[in-house]
């Protein structure tokens, strides 16, 4: 039995039909820190795509970390191609975390990570630790930033080794209050340097 939506053959014998157009997901570029100070992507510049080629973008992170014990990775967005990173922001931001002791588990809202038309960098870890094997991986989902009509949504999460052996899973998400394109996006820690990782941006189509 097949599946039929508005007279278009979705699956055919448990199969999607080899006709229907199917999404994809192209690699744009990866970033690679090096006691970086920062690391930003701005459309047109070394092969970088962030226009209205796709009307989603994701960044995923990849073993971030710090060159400052306990710092936070942050994001922000430009509308002038970088030259300023300074887009207001709404959003709102939560973890839940857990020791390897497995003592006092908890989920919080946190409102000192979160924004209310601040053009502030973005939060999007708790602080991460400077140890050898600490790091943050994740992803962050950036929504048609090259309308001149809509606000720019993101979906932000990921997942970290903190001081106090936790481990914490954030939860980020929110909206740059502009109606111009945005064509750069810039991430940094909120002090000192991304000493390694990666940083790869992805279109979706």
């Amino acid at each position: 039995m097949g599946l039929i939506s508005n007279g278009t053959t979705i699956f055919d014998a448990g199969a999607l039909d080899s006709g229907l157009a199917k999404g994809a997901m192209t690699f744009i570029k990866k970033l690679t820190a090096s006691s970086s100070a920062t690391l930003s992507f701005v459309h047109g510049a070394s092969g970088v795509v962030l226009d209205g080629t796709y009307k989603e973008y994701l960044f995923t992170f990849n073993n971030i970390h710090p060159g400052t014990n306990n710092k936070r990775l942050t994001f922000n967005m430009s509308i002038d191609g970088g030259t300023n990173y300074n887009v207001l922001k709404t959003s709102t931001y939560f973890y839940a975390f857990n020791f390897e002791s497995a003592d006092n588990p908890e989920v919080e809202y946190n409102s000192g990570s979160d924004l209310a038309q601040d053009a502030g960098f973005q939060m999007l870890t708790t602080e991460i630790q400077l140890d050898a094997d600490g790091c943050s991986a994740g992803f962050m989902h950036l929504f048609n930033p090259s309308s001149t009509t809509f606000i720019k949504h993101f979906i932000a999460v990921t997942n970290d080794y903190q001081n106090e052996d936790r481990d914490y899973s954030n939860y980020s998400a929110g909206y740059g209050n502009t109606t111009s394109a945005v064509n750069a996006i810039q991430f940094k820690m909120n002090g000192g340097n991304i000493d390694a990782g990666d940083i790869c941006l992805y279109g979706i189509s």
